[in-house]
C-alpha cells in the first residue's frame, strides 16, 4: 500500500503552471513544489511533465536539476522518474561507480518481480544503449554474477498459488546443498532462489525450518558469503516479509554516526507508491517509534520536507 496522499481530480495544466511560477523571480519556491511533486501518483507526474513541455517547450526535470540542489535536489529527480528507469537509473549508478557498491543494484534486482525487471530491461537498453545482462557480466563475477542473470532472464510466476509438494522438495534439495554436504552446491541454490515464485520461496523457509530446525536465513549466511549471500538473502526476506525486510534497511541507513542520504532517498523514493505504508507499521513495530521520528531528526531543510511528505 503506498504511502502518499494523491487527490483524485488533480489538473496536470494546473500543477505545470504552478511550477512554472514557483521557478520565476528570484530563488525557487521550494514549498510549492514540495506541495504539488509529493502529492501526485506517477501517472499524474507524468502528465505534469507533458503539460510543463506542451505550455512552456522546456522539460520540467532540467529546470529542477537547475533550480533545486542538495539532497532535496536527489530525492525530487528520482521520484520524477518512471519506477521502471528510475530501477534502471540505481541499478547503472550501481554497477558503475568507480567505488562499486552493488548493494542498490542487488536490493533493486533481488526485491522485483519478473514483470518489474522486463520493464527495467526495455529502460536499461533504451537509456544507456546496453543490455542489463551485458553490465551484470561486465561489473559483477562469479555466483554473484549468476544469481543476478538468472534472476534478470528468468520469467517467474508471480502469483499467490505453490504447490507444496514442490517446496517442501526444494526445501530438502537446500538442505542437500547446504549443510548436509561438506561444502556447498551454490547451483541449487541460485536454481530455486531465482527460478521461484516469493509465495513458493515463503514456504520453502517455512517447510525448511520444520523439517531441520534451522532458519533458511542461517543457513544463508552459513554456506554462502559476500554479495552472492546478501542477494540469496534479500530474496528470501523480500520473499517471507518484504516490509519488514525495507523497514530494517532504512533504520540502517539512518543509525550511528551520520546518515547514509543515498540509501535513505532510494528506499523510501521507490517504495512509496508500492508499499511504504506496510513498512512505516514494520518499523514502528520493531524500533517502537515511528520512522518519521528519525527522518525528522537525520534531515534538515526542504530535503527533509519531501521525505516527510512521501512519508505520509
Amino acid at each position: 500500500m503506498a504511502s502518499i496522499n494523491c487527490p483524485p481530480n488533480a489538473s496536470p495544466r494546473d500543477d505545470a503552471m504552478q511550477l512554472h511560477r514557483a521557478f520565476k523571480g528570484f530563488g525557487c519556491d521550494n514549498s510549492a513544489v514540495i506541495y504539488i511533486l509529493a502529492h501526485r501518483n506517477y501517472a499524474q507526474r507524468a502528465l505534469i511533465q507533458h503539460e510543463y513541455q506542451t505550455i512552456y517547450h522546456e522539460d520540467i526535470m532540467k529546470r529542477l536539476a537547475s533550480e533545486l540542489s542538495g539532497d532535496f535536489e536527489k530525492s525530487v529527480l528520482l521520484w520524477m522518474q518512471n519506477p521502471a528507469e528510475r530501477d534502471a537509473t540505481l541499478i547503472r549508478d550501481s554497477l558503475t561507480n568507480a567505488a562499486f557498491n552493488p548493494k542498490p543494484a542487488n536490493e533493486v534486482i533481488c526485491s522485483r518481480t519478473a514483470s518489474m525487471i522486463q520493464s527495467i530491461k526495455q529502460y536499461y537498453h533504451s537509456k544507456f544503449g546496453t543490455t542489463l545482462e551485458n553490465d551484470i557480466g561486465h561489473y559483477t563475477s562469479g555466483d554473484h554474477q549468476k544469481i543476478l542473470l538468472s534472476l534478470v532472464t528468468t520469467l517467474r510466476y508471480e502469483g499467490p498459488e505453490f504447490d507444496r509438494m514442490a517446496a517442501d522438495e526444494d526445501a530438502k534439495a537446500l538442505y542437500k546443498a547446504g549443510e548436509r554436504k561438506i561444502g556447498t552446491d551454490e547451483n541449487t541454490f541460485i536454481r530455486i532462489f531465482s527460478g521461484r515464485s516469493s509465495a513458493h520461496l515463503a514456504y520453502v523457509s517455512f517447510a525448511y525450518a520444520n523439517m531441520y530446525g534451522t532458519p533458511l536465513k542461517k543457513v544463508i549466511k552459513k554456506e554462502t558469503s559476500g554479495n552472492f549471500m546478501q542477494c540469496l538473502s534479500i530474496i528470501l526476506q523480500c520473499a517471507v516479509n518484504p516490509a519488514a525486510y525495507f523497514a530494517k534497511e532504512l533504520h540502517k541507513s539512518m543509525k550511528g554516526m551520520g546518515t547514509n542520504d543515498t540509501a535513505l532517498i532510494r528506499l523510501i523514493v521507490s517504495r512509496a507508491e508500492i508499499d511504504l505504508h506496510y513498512i512505516k507499521a514494520e518499523y514502528l513495530k520493531k524500533y517502537k517509534k515511528p520512522v518519521q521520528d528519525a527522518v525528522h531528526s537525520e534531515t534538515s531543510g526542504n530535503y527533509k520536507k519531501f521525505l516527510l511528505a512521501l512519508l505520509g
